[in-house]
């Protein structure tokens, strides 16, 4: 899945536990007639892929989304969803993308006067 946006906030790395679990958070603000603020979390070798970003940037961002079961100790059970990116890029401004083809002429720009020499 894709979700494009502006980054609103990006927080620095987090190590938990012994055995060194790294995990950055950001904040993506969507442009749409509702924005919404999206927490997209970058987990392990993946917290590195925002260091070359800033906020305010308007990105792409690929994600999973994640779910997981947890029972509490009284016997009820809860569900939690996260949101997890792998990939990030910069959108294009609209001012430098590529021009478009130029399309080909139709049979109606084509003179009459000119000869048919089609074989069918």
């Amino acid at each position: 899945m894709e979700v494009t946006g502006k980054i609103k906030k990006i927080d620095e790395t987090k190590t938990f536990g012994s055995n060194g679990f790294r995990k950055r958070e950001m904040v993506l603000t969507t442009e749409e007639q509702y924005p919404q603020m999206l927490m997209i979390e970058f987990i392990q070798d993946k917290c590195d892929l925002l260091n070359n970003f800033n906020e305010g940037d308007a990105v792409q961002v690929n994600i999973n989304l994640r779910g997981r079961e947890w029972v509490n100790p009284q016997g009820e059970t809860k569900y939690f969803n996260s949101i997890q990116g792998w990939r990030i890029e910069k959108m294009v401004a609209e001012g430098s993308a590529p021009a478009p083809m130029e399309s080909f002429e139709t049979s109606s720009n084509i003179s009459d006067a000119e000869p048919d020499d089609l074989p069918f």
